[in-house]
């Protein structure tokens, strides 16, 4: 999807340290302590094995001095879901003492002739012409990939994140791999179904133009197909009215034969099911979201919604810069052998996702208060 934006935020890599840095760098060669990491009290959102492994690579990071490195992460923008992203990217960077930052676009604007893959393919290649030995991007797509691998070309180690681009020069990716974050998604609805026969309404995707968003649609009908239910997808509109988006589904949820006993959302307009079970009289069916859409967590705490799912966009903008230092450090090899228990063979390292029941609300926020997270 191709979306129009103008103003990108401190577009000068150069220009600046990382927000959490602790001050003066140094110069290239300049040598300084060990990494130290901001601790994080204990809660049972705890990611511990995603921790184990980032203090893995840090221990190994840490049998050199802390040297100072140039990079740069590009988000699609600076708000809603990736604020989170932000927070953990400049929060690694600024451990790492790295020069660089969070770049991405501040506003939309249909005026503007530029699309945002278009800016962001700017900046990748300001990147690569101000020094930068790393680059973590988001990319909006194949319209990224040339300048992808022209920078891991030029000997820039690349790392995707929240998108992916698996046929490119990229490293690494890092975030929620689609087919098991579905797969989670739908088994935490089963939980809550009554026996077979019954009918699933699943929000998902049905092309494959974007590959994740399929996947996990993909393993939510395997889920529920394998239990027994039958099962219907009804494709997400993330574009136009929401209201055609609600009727769509509720024609389907007043069509379904057998009746519908459970709905699954697959991505942040997960809330919708809401609207359509509203609009088609049906009450009382078990309905399981996606991401923390402040309309999905309203209707959770209405207990319409009882839970959902989170990609944990924190520790994925975290692990981006270690990543990066890592490969400019010990190597690719040996960083993704450190992370190998999260890797799999096309090179995604799969941070995993939160299952947030609706009565866990609050705790769930307590959790994302402590890394500075709230969403």
């Amino acid at each position: 999807m191709k979306t129009m934006g103008r103003c990108w935020a401190a577009f000068g890599l150069m220009l600046a340290a990382a927000a959490c840095g602790s001050g003066d760098a140094g110069g290239e060669d300049a040598e300084g302590d060990t990494i130290t990491r901001a601790e994080i009290p204990d809660n049972e959102f705890f990611p511990m094995e995603l921790e184990a492994r980032i203090d893995s690579l840090v221990a190994e990071l840490n049998k050199t001095p802390l040297k100072s490195m140039q990079m740069v992460v590009l988000t699609k923008n600076l708000s809603d879901f990736f604020e989170p992203i932000s927070v953990g990217a400049n929060r690694a960077l600024g451990e790492l003492e790295a020069i660089g930052n969070v770049l991405g676009p501040t506003d939309q604007s249909s005026d503007d002739p530029t699309t945002t893959q278009d800016l962001q393919n700017q900046q990748i290649d300001q990147a690569v012409a101000d020094g930068a030995r790393g680059i973590g991007v988001s990319p909006f797509g194949e319209e990224n990939r040339a300048n992808i691998d022209k920078a891991a070309d030029a000997g820039i180690h690349v790392v995707t994140f929240d998108s992916d681009l698996v046929d490119s020069k990229r490293s690494l990716y890092v975030g929620s791999l689609g087919y098991s974050a579905g797969k989670t998604a739908a088994s935490t609805l089963l939980d809550m179904l009554p026996d077979p026969p019954g009918t699933v309404l699943i929000h998902g995707i049905t092309g494959k133009d974007w590959p994740d968003g399929f996947d996990r649609t993909q393993a939510a009908q395997d889920v529920i197909g394998k239990a027994g239910y039958t099962f219907t997808v009804t494709q997400a509109a993330f574009v136009g009215e929401e209201s055609a988006d609600v009727d769509q589904m509720k024609a389907v949820l007043e069509a379904a034969n057998p009746p519908v006993v459970g709905m699954l959302g697959l991505f942040n307009i997960s809330y919708r099911l809401v609207m359509a079970a509203e609009a088609a009289g049906i009450e009382g069916v078990p309905i399981v979201a996606f991401d923390y859409d402040p309309k999905t967590v309203e209707y959770m705490r209405e207990g319409r919604i009882r839970a959902t799912h989170t990609q944990r966009q924190y520790y994925e903008g975290y692990l981006v810069p270690y990543i990066l230092y890592g490969i400019d450090t010990i190597g690719l090899d040996a960083t993704k052998q450190i992370l190998a228990p999260l890797v799999d063979d096309k090179g995604r390292v799969n941070i995993g996702i939160d299952v947030v029941l609706s009565e866990k609300i609050d705790d769930y926020n307590d959790f994302l208060n402590t890394i500075g997270a709230i969403q």
